[in-house]
């Protein structure tokens, strides 16, 4: 499902992770985090994951890198199969493979120098690059914007951005192929996440990185990725190339999502989609199409068959039995305007997506 030529540098298919509720020693239900995903990232391409909060992003990318165990499912990196591998399996590959974690003040040791930090993954893979670790440190440093004399400050001395700089550097240490960038600029002030876009922008450009690029934010997604896919409940309900998904979505959620952007040149809330109901638990999710319980275009075959992700033009990808044509304007279903939703039978107040595009 990408645009690009070649074969994936990263190959995901039926990705799951169900954690155990347990009551008392017993394990009584599972929560689907994650059930079933189904995509890949070629060399030097950037794909965005989007979706509300509890979608499963989060999930997703932690184990692309391992930090967690997938319950089903397979992952290969450069054709090999990592789904299960052991820790000396994994430990030469972590050189391609990293993460920037979300939180640019828990994810740095508070205990640490900077050039400890950035140092760490070179020494852990007894790596000894010419001119000495230090050197290589401090080039890091630079290379993401920070002054080489920052090697021996600790991280309460940095700014939220200049601490997530700090992780960017860390990431780039062992120059991997690709990159699980976790909400990277989420917490950030919007000034210094245009500096960090950028920036990532850039080093992709350089370096010929890849990344997982999960966000919030939509118009970064926009800015930043090629190709973007849209999850709900555990599943990706559309992927596709970037103009495809923002100019001509397909999927109702979708389209809801999108229509959560603000737009400065409106006022109020007209030609926002606003969803009914509450987003299901993955403990017990609805059966057949996991987002009929929220979609204006549910009818009785969505309650009983799961809608499957299949190609419907070009790169394009949708779950949906009944997809939306036409452009990202063209809103149907529950819009609401300055007076409340045009339809109060099928839209609640207060029960909208907007959380997703702050």
């Amino acid at each position: 499902m990408s645009t690009g030529t070649g074969e994936p540098l990263l190959r995901v298919r039926g990705l799951a992770k169900h954690f155990p509720v347990r009551s008392g020693f017993r394990s009584t239900s599972f929560v689907r985090a994650v059930d079933g995903l189904d995509f890949d990232v070629r060399p030097g391409e950037t794909l965005g994951l989007v979706g509300e909060s509890g979608c499963g992003k989060t999930t997703t990318g932690r184990m692309l890198v391992r930090l967690l165990e997938p319950t089903t499912g397979s992952i290969e990196f450069e054709g090999r199969d990592i789904t299960h591998a052991g820790r000396r399996e994994l430990r030469p590959l972590r050189q391609d493979l990293q993460i920037i974690f979300q939180d640019p003040y828990a994810s740095l040791n508070p205990r640490h120098t900077v050039g400890r930090i950035v140092a760490m993954p070179l020494q852990v893979n007894g790596i000894d690059p010419p001119g000495g670790v230090k050197k290589r440190v401090q080039e890091l440093l630079e290379l993401v914007g920070l002054n080489p004399e920052h090697y021996n400050r600790y991280p309460h001395e940095f700014s939220g951005g200049q601490r997530q700089r700090i992780g960017i550097a860390r990431a780039l240490a062992l120059r991997p192929k690709l990159i699980v960038a976790d909400e990277p600029v989420s917490a950030l002030d919007v000034s210094i996440q245009a500096q960090v876009v950028n920036l990532l922008r850039d080093l992709q450009r350089d370096l010929g990185l890849a990344f997982v690029f999960i966000a919030h934010d939509l118009a970064v997604v926009r800015h930043f990725c090629q190709r973007v896919a849209v999850m709900y409940l555990g599943k990706i309900v559309e992927i596709g190339d970037r103009d495809d998904i923002y100019e001509r979505p397909q999927h109702p959620y979708t389209r809801a999502l999108l229509s959560a952007i603000p737009d400065v040149t409106q006022l109020g809330a007209a030609g926002r989609i606003r969803l009914s109901g509450d987003v299901p638990t993955p403990l017990d999710p609805p059966s057949g199409c996991r987002f009929r319980t929220r979609c204006w275009k549910a009818q009785e075959r969505c309650a009983t068959e799961e809608p499957a992700l299949v190609p419907r033009g070009g790169d394009q990808a949708t779950a949906c039995h009944f997809p939306e044509t036409g452009p990202a304007g063209a809103v149907p279903g529950p819009v609401a305007d300055d007076a409340g939703p045009a339809d109060p039978g099928t839209a609640a107040a207060g029960t909208t997506v907007e959380e997703v595009a702050k």
